[in-house]
């Protein structure tokens, strides 16, 4: 709630039990420490949540302004979209976008003007981005300051090149969930493609297996054009045909990913070039995926994290139910379209989860199930969850549970099931 009793609710971040390990100071951009002095830095925050996102130990969480905080705040005037408005100078600029009359949402809603897509909360995904001082920057984790000029409109933020964090420019030995398995290899030596790692995502899964990226916010965000000639660049590098991106989760920015294959696809004119998304498909509408196919996208890796909404929302960590529920459903249908309209035109891999700790053999049956009712000879692929991120306690499976998950699917009726096992990748 944004207001209570007549008044705006302040947060801070708060650590506890912290165990020192610098996460949030090294890899978070936090829009006050550039510059605060060092007294401020420890007790001054806007409460935009993301070191508590991002913390591997969940040492810090967000708690509200006391009174006595509270009558230290003074008051800035902003201007957004040419109007005037007092707001409180701890908040960001997101939440004071929610003073001005815009809606701010976990899911996207592309046609309605007065919505702010804002999924990560993170500052990496640049979805939130508005114009602050005549520049493109995320409204999530900037803080307001007096005298700031915002602009929101959509027509006019369209007028400036999409921005994104995108990193890990390299070469990838393993590829992804869509990646053929005829070409993944048997032992990880060389490199079959080059992929890049998109920052932010909209989940919180507890063992997200690429934490260090998915909420880091220091580095400098990417044009499409410039992540595209970083990426050409690495494909002639290593000599492949390849070219992928991961993140994080690679949709969230729908404006910058369009146009990074569109860039791709100008940059790699050879014939060869496959061009492969790697994704969670929550919010992957029927409509996104035409134009991403439009734009050039070859072969692509959805995963479904689950079968009922418990599951979902125990691997994913989403804790609103309404939003899980919505984001399960979307990928759902995301796997369904893609399986119905294109899997004669591009190459449509899936992914499914396993640990033990986070989904039962039966629901995993039943996955299979309802993908083989679909398209039976799909390539589904296993990936083995370990402990990593904020579930270092679970056990990774070891190589003979995950062949008797793959024997499991194919007794589903799936035709294609290939396997990440701590020996490597087992076949059809």
């Amino acid at each position: 709630m944004l207001v209570q009793n007549g008044l705006m609710k302040l947060f801070k971040a708060v650590a506890r039990e912290c165990v020192g390990c610098d996460f949030c100071k090294l890899f978070i951009k936090c829009g006050f420490l550039e510059t605060l002095t060092e007294r401020e830095k420890r007790e001054y925050c806007v409460g935009c949540g993301a070191c508590v996102a991002a913390c591997p130990y969940e040492a810090r969480q967000l708690i509200e302004l006391s009174e006595d905080e509270l009558r230290g705040v003074r008051e800035v005037t902003v201007r957004i979209d040419g109007e005037k408005y007092s707001v409180p100078e701890r908040i960001t600029v997101l939440r004071a976008l929610e003073v001005a009359g815009y809606k701010i949402s976990k899911f996207p809603e592309w046609g309605d003007e007065r919505t702010i897509f804002a999924p990560c909360g993170t500052g990496g995904c640049f979805s939130c981005a508005v114009i602050i001082d005549g520049k493109l920057q995320p409204s999530c984790i900037t803080p307001v300051r007096d005298g700031m000029e915002i602009t929101a409109e959509r027509s006019e933020i369209e007028k400036e090149l999409p921005l994104r964090i995108v990193s890990s420019f390299q070469g990838h030995a393993a590829g992804g969930v869509g990646t053929p398995y005829q070409i993944k290899p048997k032992s990880f030596l060389r490199a079959i493609e080059v992929a890049c790692f998109a920052h932010g995502c909209v989940l919180r899964c507890p063992t997200c297996q690429n934490w260090t990226v998915v909420y880091s916010s220091v580095d400098e965000p990417l044009t499409p054009s410039q992540a595209a000639k970083l990426l050409t660049y690495e494909r002639r590098r290593y000599r492949v045909d390849r070219l992928a991106i991961s993140g994080g989760e690679s949709t969230l920015n729908r404006r910058w990913l369009v146009s990074f294959l569109k860039e791709l696809k100008k940059l790699n004119k050879d014939g060869k070039a496959r061009l492969h998304v790697d994704t969670n498909a929550v919010i992957l509408t029927e409509d996104y995926i035409d134009e991403l196919c439009e734009a050039g996208m070859t072969d692509i890796g959805p995963d479904v994290k689950g079968l009922s909404l418990e599951t979902f929302m125990r691997i994913t960590g989403i804790e609103d139910e309404e939003l899980a529920k919505r984001l399960k459903d979307t990928e759902w249908r995301a796997v369904k379209y893609l399986l119905d309209e294109y899997f004669d035109k591009i190459f449509v891999g899936v992914g499914i989860p396993y640990n033990p700790a986070l989904i039962s053999l039966e629901e995993v049956y039943k996955m299979g199930e309802r993908l083989a009712s679909w398209e039976p000879s799909v390539q589904v692929c296993v990936l083995d969850y370990r402990p990593e991120f904020r579930r270092r306690d679970i056990r990774k499976p070891n190589y003979e549970e995950m062949l008797k998950v793959k024997r499991i699917l194919e007794e589903s009726g799936l035709e294609c099931v290939i396997c990440q096992t701590e020996f490597g990748f087992v076949g059809p």
